[in-house]
């Protein structure tokens, strides 16, 4: 049986012809809601990124939708609940980005910490900003990695090849296992109180939107360097700004934002900010693994077979 995917927000090149033969796969690359509303009736399955909305509208409007899959980590733009209720399985191909992301929150790390961006913009200008820009070295910082899954443990063992030291904290993850990953595991307020640098990589759900607030910057160091390749909502971005006007927080990178996209609103241009527009997993790479993955899981839970990544 070759089962009907619809394509919403596109997908890398498959090269797997055994896989191939099991789907018809109908890309329809920007597809609007209220044509969404429209044709999902006539599909299995359903493969988005995070531009489209999975709410309990499109939900109610399917007769065959067995499954939903989400090309990536984040599951925010999915009605999860009306999923379950509609009975309709959601899956996701989370460890595909995994290298990208962790390896974009290294090159941010490094951009915020040396000034590398402003060295660059100065540069362009024809400014030689040699004096100005007296950065310090990750060697012997401490980081403090919140959130230590898939994407965290990766820039763990990245930092760790920098000389730094690397805490942790993760709701789900024994002590034991973030020491076996190299980590000392402690609690969120000992690491906002010791982490010389703060990385994020966690989900937006409502335990962890505005993690990041006005107390949680009233435990950080003075001078704390933050950097945030997760998702947008997880920091309170008006403290974020509060902030970094008083000097608490000296330099923030982003890579994602509570409104995306943000616009020319004052976070992105702030002098203290190095912002990149949700790039973590876009390289050729992580794209070619996660539409492998999110297919194949796809089938697999159309075949009935056992799911790797079920989030619901």
């Amino acid at each position: 049986m070759r089962w009907k995917i619809l394509l919403t927000d596109g997908l890398a090149p498959i090269d797997d012809q055994e896989l191939l033969a099991k789907v018809d796969l109908d890309d329809r690359k920007g597809i609007t809601a209220e044509e969404l509303l429209e044709v999902i009736a006539d599909y299995d399955a359903v493969i988005v990124r995070g531009r489209t909305k999975i709410t309990e509208e499109v939900l109610a409007a399917t007769e065959n939708l067995k499954l939903v899959g989400r090309m990536g980590v984040g599951v925010d733009n999915i009605d999860l609940k009306a999923a379950k209720a509609h009975g309709v399985t959601v899956v996701n191909a989370p460890v595909a980005t995994t290298v990208s992301v962790a390896e974009l929150t290294m090159g941010l790390m490094l951009s915020l910490i040396r000034g590398i961006a402003k060295a660059d913009a100065g540069m362009k200008t024809g400014e030689w900003l040699k004096k100005e820009l007296v950065g310090t070295e990750l060697y012997q910082k401490t980081l403090g990695v919140i959130g230590f899954g898939h994407i965290g443990e990766e820039v763990g063992k990245r930092a760790m090849a920098f000389c730094m030291r690397v805490i942790a904290c993760d709701p789900v993850r024994s002590a034991e296992e973030v020491k076996a990953a190299g980590a000392e595991p402690v609690e969120f307020e000992d690491l906002l109180q010791q982490a010389d640098i703060i990385t994020m990589h966690i989900p937006h759900i409502e335990p962890t939107h505005h993690l990041l607030n006005e107390a949680a910057f009233k435990l950080m160091k003075d001078n704390v360097l933050i950097v945030c390749a997760a998702r947008g909502g997880v920091i309170d971005e008006s403290a974020l700004l509060a902030a970094l006007d008083s000097g608490k927080v000296a330099g923030v990178a982003l890579d994602v934002f509570e409104k995306e996209p943000p616009g020319a609103e004052r976070l992105p241009m702030h002098p203290k900010v190095v912002a990149t527009p949700h790039i973590g997993a876009q390289t050729k790479e992580a794209q070619l693994r996660a539409g492998h993955d999110i297919v194949s899981e796809v089938v697999a839970g159309l075949d009935g077979k056992p799911l790797r990544w079920k989030i619901v």
